[in-house]
């Protein structure tokens, strides 16, 4: 059997996260990756300059397309920028019974500049919270879906994961990226209550566009491989440091450069 995992996201034209950084997850995992493209961006490693929203019904149709024909395993779903199109894609996955769904809150990008409408937090609460088996907020991500300020101790952070479970999440990973210190916590609020913890040197780079895109779907890309939730995000957590590690070992664009997708072939001598 062909593990395939499908990514529900925009497009970042220039390839460092989003759909793109997804299915190059997808790839480095073995995993066969389907895409439904909800919205283009004009972007680089400087920051995004425009989107563009898909209608909505060109959204449901390429649902359509991918469920009526691929075994869809998992799905990963990142920046969908606005209610109506929040609305279409749990629709979709309504319909087509999807499963292991990993929902990426998907608010703001490296550079600053928003990739969520306001008024679409309410919506991603209301569609997609029940709906998804993990959902994986960083620090301010997790403040915005609270409508507070974000965690800064250990103590704020699980509290802040118990109150978006009671909000409907089923297990909440916390990740700890934009926290400070030596260690980068990420914090799992299993359903049922169960608390683990996935640490991490914080290390030194501007590069790390995509890292949160790049998470999620190595997320989805294990759970596509049968792995069990807490197996899935320990695979994935190591997965995404190796990739910042190497990540100025690829220098991509004047800006925040992405992360290292393919950092366990590039250089191993495959090509002259």
């Amino acid at each position: 059997m062909t593990a395939i995992a499908l990514t529900i996201a925009g497009s970042d034209s220039s390839g460092g996260a989003g759909i793109q950084a997804d299915l190059k997850t997808f790839a480095a995992h073995e995993v066969y990756g389907a895409s439904v493209i909800v919205a283009l961006t004009a972007q680089n490693t400087k920051g995004v300059s425009a989107i563009h929203a898909v209608p909505r019904a060109f959204v449901s149709r390429q649902m359509d397309a991918v469920f009526e024909d691929l075994d869809i395993g998992a799905v990963k779903i990142g920046m969908l920028a606005t209610v109506e199109l929040i609305e279409t894609v749990a629709a979709g996955l309504q319909k087509h019974k999807a499963r292991n769904i990993v929902l990426d809150p998907v608010m703001i990008a490296a550079s600053g500049a928003r990739l969520l409408e306001r008024e679409a937090v309410q919506a991603i609460r209301r569609h997609l919270f029940p709906l998804a088996t993990l959902i994986t907020p960083n620090l301010p991500e997790a403040a915005a879906l609270l409508e507070s300020s974000a965690a800064e101790t250990d103590e704020a952070v699980e509290e802040q994961a118990d109150r978006l479970a009671a909000l409907g999440a089923a297990n909440v990973l916390i990740k700890g990226g934009h926290g400070h210190g030596e260690v980068s916590s990420d914090l799992l609020l299993l359903a049922g209550g169960k608390r683990q913890r996935f640490n991490a040197p914080r290390l030194a780079t501007r590069n790390t566009h995509g890292t949160g895109c790049t998470l999620s779907s190595a997320i989805a890309a294990n759970l596509a491989r049968g792995q069990p939730l807490p197996e899935a995000i320990g695979n994935a957590k190591s997965y995404i440091s190796a990739a910042i590690a190497a990540a100025d070992q690829v220098p991509v664009g004047h800006g925040h450069g992405p992360v290292h997708h393919f950092h366990h072939w590039w250089g191993k001598g495959l090509y002259p």
